[in-house]
């Protein structure tokens, strides 16, 4: 849309800003969220990390595949798709490789010589979608049974060769998520003009 209002051609018409209810994306009794309050590092890093995956389930909450896979604006190949395809090899990654050790294996969505595949191979398939979610569910699910068998949040894996605490790794993923779920509240924002923290 140019300055003046008007739109071009090759522009899709955007949607009206709508607020889900005041200041957030769902009211009070719809929000699966905690507001904080957690008591001890432990709780406050799970609770965090816990609100910023549930973050962007709302984010992508009542959207069919096509809207799920729709690229922000050209010429970005981000998608709501591609962010959770994305999130779930974050968390293979960390949780798997870092802490537990197993043994390196090609990230999810990755394949081949893409290095943005998770992104770039994002469609507007169900199929597509719902093994998105499957793989990122079964990564989170890992990922909590990991971390509440820790013995606290000194226990170490290993990072580019180097010790690498439970704690830090849980900051990092606060941060990686906090950071995907800003670009999450465009891409809703431009899909149907949701809005809403």
């Amino acid at each position: 849309m140019s300055d003046l209002g008007v739109t071009r051609p090759d522009e899709q018409p955007l949607p009206e800003r709508k607020p889900g209810w005041g200041d957030r994306f769902v009211g009070p009794e719809g929000d699966p969220r905690g507001d904080g309050g957690f008591e001890g590092e432990r709780a406050t890093l799970v609770g965090y990390l816990r609100n910023q995956r549930l973050t962007l389930e709302l984010k992508c909450a009542d959207l069919d595949a096509e809207a799920l896979a729709r690229r922000s604006v050209p010429p970005s190949n981000m998608s709501l798709l591609g962010l959770v395809r994305h999130l779930a090899g974050v968390e293979q990654y960390w949780f798997r490789q870092v802490l537990a050790g197993e043994p390196p294996s090609p990230r999810h969505y990755r394949a081949g010589d893409d290095p943005d595949g998770d992104f770039n191979d994002a469609v507007a398939d169900p199929d597509a979608v719902a093994d998105a979610w499957r793989t990122w569910r079964g990564e989170v699910d890992f990922a909590e049974r990991l971390v509440a068998a820790a013995p606290d949040l000194a226990a170490t894996g290993r990072h580019d060769g180097e010790p690498i605490a439970l704690r830090e790794v849980l900051v990092h993923l606060i941060e990686e998520y906090a950071r995907h779920n800003g670009h999450a509240d465009l891409l809703r924002e431009r899909i149907d003009g949701r809005i809403g923290e």
